[in-house]
């Protein structure tokens, strides 16, 4: 019997088949529950086989989305000094939970954000904005960056203050 005739008549053999695709496409980087289910589908895999690969995934901790969210949110903001706005944008459009993007945010609290966005003006500024166009460029970059335009502002001026008193 050829093996795709065989996964068709055993129940067991096709869910094998479904993990074994969901851990190959888990073994590149961590995914989402949204990113394995969209996966599996392109592959052509039962919907009943991809919800059961799927809780067995979940039940062996390779799925979980609020600790991809944790990771994702650390690593954008480590890394690309990205925003909140921006992350949570990212995680949302992955299929993480609105909700649990939120959650994983509201844990990294305002003043962590404020923080973030001066050390980007560090990094990629030379010297601290002389004149109001220099300050709008600089307002910009934090903005498309995901820093809420209060947060990008603030960052401006104490980056500033900061360049005053060195």
């Amino acid at each position: 019997m050829a093996d795709s005739a065989r996964r068709a008549a055993d129940p067991q053999a096709r869910l094998q088949h479904a993990l074994d695709l969901a851990y190959r496409h888990l073994g590149r980087r961590d995914r989402t529950v949204a990113e394995v289910r969209r996966h599996l589908e392109t592959k052509r895999i039962d919907p009943a086989e991809i919800d059961a690969a799927v809780g067995e995934l979940s039940r062996q901790g390779y799925l979980d989305d609020a600790r991809y969210a944790q990771r994702f949110a650390e690593d954008r903001r480590t890394l690309d000094g990205w925003g909140v706005e921006r992350i949570e944008r990212r995680l949302v459009d992955a299929g993480v939970d609105p909700a649990t993007a939120a959650q994983v945010l509201d844990d990294r609290a305002a003043g962590d954000e404020l923080e973030a966005a001066v050390e980007v003006l560090r990094r990629r500024l030379v010297a601290p904005p002389g004149d109001d166009p220099a300050r709008e460029r600089a307002l910009a970059q934090l903005v498309r960056r995901g820093y809420a335009l209060e947060v990008a502002y603030d960052a401006v001026r104490a980056f500033e203050r900061e360049a005053a008193t060195a």
